[in-house]
């Protein structure tokens, strides 16, 4: 049995606990400093998590983070699970890890070094603990098609664990799998991580495919044109991850394709879309729309967006880039037909 200790207590990091708990695990769920309240909330709901509308399991505990330091000092395994806007305040927060300690990510993205390159997050984290004389540890990260809710029921899940040691990855899957909750591994870290983040600006695109001619017919799906999207959108994605150092068969995988699809069938960034496909700029849409709600694929874009459009042409990545440009230049958003023919 390990001891697991969760940063974050949000759906996903939440739902992870599941997997975790059910492995007999002893797990403990520390909410960040913004999240002392939600916490409250959570105790006061007998438990049951107010986004998932799952109850905890009863073996997991829930903090307020003025314990995480103390519980990380005895943790096995500790989980980053993090909005993307908190990646480096979780690097902060990790400071006193004792040698060897294993970490695994959860927040999907990636960002732009103060080198002027892109960065995942695992080597975010990494190259803080670096830089802070901290030499002895294993970073994993994880991703793939895994909706919080549906691991919270328990409903079959596979992900992807990613290290540069396989072994790293291959002793969590046996720690964490269960019957429901499905380990691959790779050694393709950037890919894995790249996808995780990229995917949320494709699933906004293929997502504006809801909201064409939705005037004229309210329960217009337009799957024609959703595939059309999807299908130029995995092009795009394995032409970007292969050029910031991933593998092209990483995007044809769990992390890239799989997530993609999940991403689109629901869930914020696709619902976004749909709101920019009725011809809405994203300011309007989020003001109006999701004024309270986080669009994962939109932070992105605003962190990399500027180094995106400067690194790759309109002919690389035609969606992508043009879509960048409308959310930032707050425009609206239209489909070149050109790109099908």
């Amino acid at each position: 049995m390990a001891k697991i200790l969760i940063l974050g207590a949000g759906s996903m990091s939440t739902a992870f606990a599941f997997p975790c708990s059910d492995n007999n695990h002893e797990v403990s769920i520390v909410g960040t400093h913004l999240e002392d309240n939600f916490i409250d909330i959570i105790k006061s709901n007998k438990n049951v998590h107010p986004a998932l509308k799952s109850r905890i399991p009863n073996n997991v505990k829930l903090y307020k983070f003025n314990s995480f330091h103390d519980l990380l000092k005895k943790a096995d395994l500790i989980v980053i699970g993090v909005s993307s806007k908190g990646i480096h305040w979780a690097s902060e927060q990790l400071t006193k890890i004792k040698s060897n300690q294993q970490i695994l990510i959860l927040t999907k993205g990636l960002n732009v070094n103060k080198k002027n390159r892109y960065e995942v997050y695992p080597d975010t984290v990494k190259n803080f603990l670096l830089k802070n004389g901290i030499k002895s540890f294993k970073i994993s990260v994880a991703a793939g098609p895994c909706l919080a809710s549906d691991l919270s029921n328990r409903v079959l899940t596979n992900v992807i664990f990613a290290n540069k040691d396989i072994f790293v990855v291959r002793n969590l899957s046996k720690m964490l799998s269960t019957y429901y909750y499905k380990i691959k591994c790779s050694k393709d870290v950037v890919g894995v991580a790249a996808c995780g983040g990229i995917k949320n600006i494709y699933a906004m695109i293929v997502g504006t495919s809801m909201g064409i001619n939705l005037k004229k017919e309210k329960d217009n799906k337009n799957l024609n044109t959703a595939a059309a999207l999807f299908n130029q959108s995995v092009k795009e994605m394995c032409y970007f991850i292969k050029k910031i150092g991933g593998q092209e068969s990483t995007v044809i995988n769990l992390a890239g394709v799989g997530d993609l699809y999940v991403s689109c069938t629901g869930g914020r960034n696709s619902k976004m879309g749909k709101f920019i496909g009725m011809g809405m700029t994203y300011k309007k849409a989020k003001k109006s729309k999701m004024p309270n709600e986080t669009v994962e694929g939109a932070d992105l874009i605003f962190d990399i967006g500027n180094k995106i459009i400067k690194d790759f042409t309109v002919k690389e990545l035609p969606l992508m880039t043009s879509f960048i440009k409308a959310l930032i230049n707050n425009t609206k958003f239209q489909i070149d037909k050109k790109l099908f023919s």
